[in-house]
């Protein structure tokens, strides 16, 4: 199989390497001019959790450079959605699906926009805690778990196709015919760590086992457990401060990539997770005042740090 990674950063080295690995043909398009030279010029290394590997793939800033693929993966942060999935036109066959895989809420939705739902996939990913530690260089904490949905509906066979593509790349995957519940479980852990590792610069550990810190990440957790409830959402979560700790536990020394982002002076992407919950519950005549308290202690650090 041919594949596009749009957004080859932390996470998207992880899925190019080890696609690579299985002897995929893997594109690797980015912004970032130093990482694709790293790339081209040495290779990708990832290590971590799925050992200690260079691979050889192709590297580009230019979609068009790849051409026609069998799969598109955006793997860029959610307010680069739009521009990649238009940049991804170049990349697609008829039938070529794109699996969108952001953190938080609207990615897909925003990729739909301009490719059509009927060619989306919705990608969840957790539990893998990467970073990038130079440029063509990536590094992962854990190796939990790929979700996999259709943007407009029901298993079929091509998720099914989809799904065993990753699990050949040594993926652990679960399929899904519900993506509200596929992005919400997701967000839900998302929101206990992004905000309060960000804020308080520390790892998901750290988080768990400060006192003060974990209050203020259970609460976040079961802030947005009880929006997505009342949303209607389905969950398969009887405690989400149980379901949170246990998410954290398999990838203590993560740095989430809020905190990351910061750490660079990026902006991050709190807006569409932590921040997503407050809106949300706001529709629903809900109130979701850490989430809130905590959004906005993220963006002032932003502005303090100039992030941009």
């Amino acid at each position: 199989m041919k594949i596009a990674i749009v957004g080859c950063g932390a996470m998207g080295s992880v899925y190019a390497a080890l696609f690579a690995s299985a002897g995929h043909e893997v594109w690797a398009v980015d912004r970032w001019r130093e990482h694709v030279d790293a790339i081209r010029e040495r290779g990708l290394r990832l290590e971590g959790a799925s050992g200690d590997r260079t691979v050889r793939i192709r590297a580009t800033t230019d979609a068009r450079e790849a051409g026609p693929c069998d799969l598109v993966i955006l793997a860029t942060k959610a307010m680069h959605v739009a521009a990649a999935a238009e940049s991804a036109k170049a990349l697609l066959k008829a039938d070529t699906p794109v699996l969108s895989i952001q953190n938080g809420l609207g990615g897909p939705e925003t990729a739909a926009a301009v490719l059509g739902r009927e060619r989306v996939m919705v990608g969840v990913v957790g539990g893998f805690g990467a970073s990038l530690r130079a440029p063509g260089h990536a590094h992962h904490n854990g190796m939990e778990l790929v979700r996999l949905g259709e943007f407009g509906g029901p298993i079929t066979p091509r998720l099914k196709a989809v799904e065993a593509l990753w699990r050949g790349a040594g993926f652990r995957v679960k399929v899904f015919d519900d993506i509200d519940q596929l992005v919400w479980e997701k967000l839900i852990c998302n929101c206990a760590y992004s905000g309060p590792c960000a804020i308080a610069e520390c790892t998901t550990g750290e988080v768990m086992a400060d006192p003060d810190l974990s209050r203020v990440s259970a609460a976040c957790a079961t802030e947005a457990y009880a929006v997505a409830r009342a949303k209607g959402v389905r969950l398969d979560i009887a405690d989400p401060v149980a379901y949170v700790r246990d998410f954290g536990a398999k990838i203590p020394k993560a740095r989430p990539s809020v905190l990351l982002d910061l750490m660079a002076r990026r902006r991050s992407e709190i807006e569409v997770i932590n921040g997503s919950i407050p809106r949300v519950a706001q529709e629903l005549g809900m109130q979701a005042p850490v989430n809130e308290a905590v959004t906005a202690l993220v963006l002032a650090k932003e502005r303090r740090l100039g992030c941009a």
